[in-house]
């Protein structure tokens, strides 16, 4: 048919969509987050414990969202699910916010993390330019060098490679998965069979560890919590690309479910393996903000049963990890705006469909830009805090919609139903809540950057609106 071309090709099999979930997922955060929370909390075991809550509020949500991809499978995801429930409005901010910010954020904070990765045995260490200043009473670093210009060119890269039909896209996402599960396998059996050092007793709390108590503990356990939430990030992203999923009411959420099961299995084998092979103080000095140059935890883990040449031969599976998500991330993100645009709420170049490929080109590289201006623009638990303090926000009004939609669309039919409806999304809303009000005490500079760029959507929508009606209005 002649109408063909503009539409997306239904090409994703359901091995392709549980390798979108799990390939974005596991991204960059599980082989780095591991530092910046022991920093915070100051022992191994609430490290873990905060990677199984974040897990299982993760899974929380992707129960909730598999009956909002089963009941509404098209292209664009919560911006589909927003706009059916609360209106144009609350769609328009969560789509504005995702390209603005947590999509794009997202992009660019895993190009950070493939450069980080790359300089274990790569010479990435150049600094050609960096300014320290301060906002909001904190101090801010910026800078340019070899790390920036790689995150760029991955971005661009994989930009380009998801330009051609989604049905490669999702093979190229079955293979990185299927090397990254290969790699952590890797690891973490290297770890506990081969590692001369590793001991129990590193799971223990130093003696020098100053405990903390009440309020204080509960804020830093939030902290933590947020950071782990980080490498959950993404269980969210598979029903962007909804309207190229084969069998979407069958295959959405089933991969969803079992996605994020594998997800939580693999996240505490990986972070035990960390503290089994590593005493605390070596989790706590590895790199983040506070050690920008020191080693990332996972490949000092790899390191005590392979050394110095291994630890940085097994950089290359973080490498291939850090792609996949990174792929995946581009694909799917790239479906917001295009739904948006294709409602007259967006850039129209963003809705347009590749005649060959049947795939946002335009969009994909307008998407690919701006990542690539985030990337230079911040440090990478910088851009992560910010986006996920404005992503959380919308996925709790997103798993509110559940009510919503099972008041206004009551006969519509439900291929699947959220398990432990209504207690199951009512605990997601919850901790969402706690968890953005914690954000804004414990981030702020991070905070008010993203909560401002939300704002601005304000009058964008304004104008698309405007814009809208005026196109409608009878002559």
């Amino acid at each position: 048919m002649a109408s063909d071309k503009h539409q997306l090709i239904r090409g994703l099999t359901l091995i392709d969509t549980t390798a979108l979930v799990v390939g974005t997922v596991i991204g960059t955060g599980v082989f780095l987050k591991a530092a910046v929370m022991s920093q915070e909390v100051g022992t191994p075991r609430l490290v873990l414990l905060a990677w199984i809550t974040a897990g299982l509020l993760s899974l929380a949500g992707a129960l909730t969202y598999a009956e909002l991809g089963a009941l509404l499978p098209q292209a664009g995801g919560e911006y589909v699910y927003l706009k059916e429930s609360y209106g144009t409005a609350s769609a328009f901010l969560f789509g504005w916010q995702r390209f603005v910010v947590a999509g794009s954020a997202s992009i660019a904070s895993l190009g950070a993390g493939v450069a980080i990765f790359l300089s274990a045995f790569l010479p990435l260490g150049a600094v050609w330019t960096q300014r320290e200043f301060r906002f909001l009473g904190q101090e801010i670093t910026w800078q340019l060098g070899s790390k920036q210009l790689v995150a760029v060119a991955v971005i661009l890269s994989l930009t380009a490679l998801n330009c051609l039909t989604v049905a490669f896209g999702g093979k190229v996402q079955s293979l990185l998965t299927a090397l990254k599960l290969a790699g952590i396998a890797f690891v973490v059996g290297g770890v506990f069979l081969m590692a001369p050092t590793a001991s129990w007793t590193n799971l223990t709390a130093p003696a020098t560890a100053v405990p903390k108590h009440g309020l204080t503990l509960i804020s830093a356990f939030g902290v933590a919590m947020l950071a782990a939430l980080w490498g959950y990030d993404g269980w969210n992203n598979m029903p962007m690309a909804a309207g190229e999923v084969q069998h979407p009411g069958r295959n959405i959420p089933r991969a969803l479910i079992v996605g994020m099961a594998i997800v939580i299995v693999v996240y505490c084998l990986l972070n035990l393996a960390y503290f089994y092979a590593l005493p605390f103080g070596e989790v706590l000095a590895s790199n983040s903000t506070r050690f920008r140059d020191a080693l990332p935890v996972s490949a000092k883990a790899a390191q005590t049963f392979l050394g110095d040449l291994g630890g940085r031969f097994v950089s290359i599976v973080f490498v291939v990890s850090a792609l996949g998500a990174l792929n995946g991330s581009i694909l799917s993100n790239a479906r917001v705006p295009y739904a948006m645009a294709r409602d007259g709420m967006f850039l129209p170049a963003m809705g347009v469909l590749s005649g060959r490929t049947h795939v946002p080109i335009r969009g994909l590289l307008i998407q690919g830009v701006w990542s690539s201006l985030l990337a230079l623009s911040g440090t990478f638990d910088q851009l992560t805090d910010c986006l996920l303090l404005v992503s959380w926000i919308f996925y709790g009004l997103v798993t509110s919609a559940v009510f919503v939609l099972r008041r206004k669309l009551p006969g519509a039919p439900r291929p699947y139903q959220t398990f432990g409806y209504p207690v199951v999304p009512i605990v997601f809303v919850t901790v969402a809540i706690a968890l953005v009000v914690n954000t804004l005490l414990r981030r702020p500079v991070e905070s008010v950057v993203g909560l401002g760029l939300i704002a601005l959507g304000l009058p964008v929508y304004v104008y698309f609106r405007a814009r809208t009606s005026g196109a409608t209005r009878p002559d």
